[in-house]
């Protein structure tokens, strides 16, 4: 057996091992009692993207409840230009996908601004709004 005494009041192996397994211990139950505040802190270095949004365009855009009645009225086929009035720079932009054959689509998201975790996306063609779908996440 190795001993690392070291006269003149040195640190021992053996009492170091106490403090090194207490060091560990408190290390392990941080972590056990604040595990997502860790995985907040770690996903706070990484950028933020919503999930399927392809370009965050306005990170504090929200759609109001006077918002969305307003664009709830609005007939399909309207200039861009008109819903943009409405609710101004999105969210996010979506990938753009084909609904139609030969006509691509474009998507904006826009959070309610009293939930979040819900978001009305809004589909233009040709720059002509197509309408609307509600997207919960």
């Amino acid at each position: 057996m190795v001993s690392m005494h070291q006269s003149g009041g040195g640190v021992t192996l053996a009492t170091a091992k106490p403090f090194i397994a207490g060091g560990l211990m408190l290390a392990i139950g941080l972590l056990a009692i604040d595990g997502q505040g860790l995985e907040r802190w770690i996903t706070a270095a990484r950028p933020q993207t919503a999930p399927g949004c392809e370009k965050i365009v306005e990170s504090s855009s929200q759609l109001s409840r006077e918002q969305l009645a307003q664009l709830l009225v609005v007939p399909e086929r309207d200039p861009k230009e008109n819903v943009r009035k409405i609710v101004a720079e999105p969210y996010c932009s979506l990938p753009q996908l084909q609904v139609r054959s030969g006509v691509v689509s474009e998507r904006e998201a826009y959070p309610m601004a009293w939930d979040p975790s819900v978001q009305l996306v809004i589909l233009y063609e040709n720059d002509e709004y197509a309408g609307y779908r509600f997207r919960f996440q």
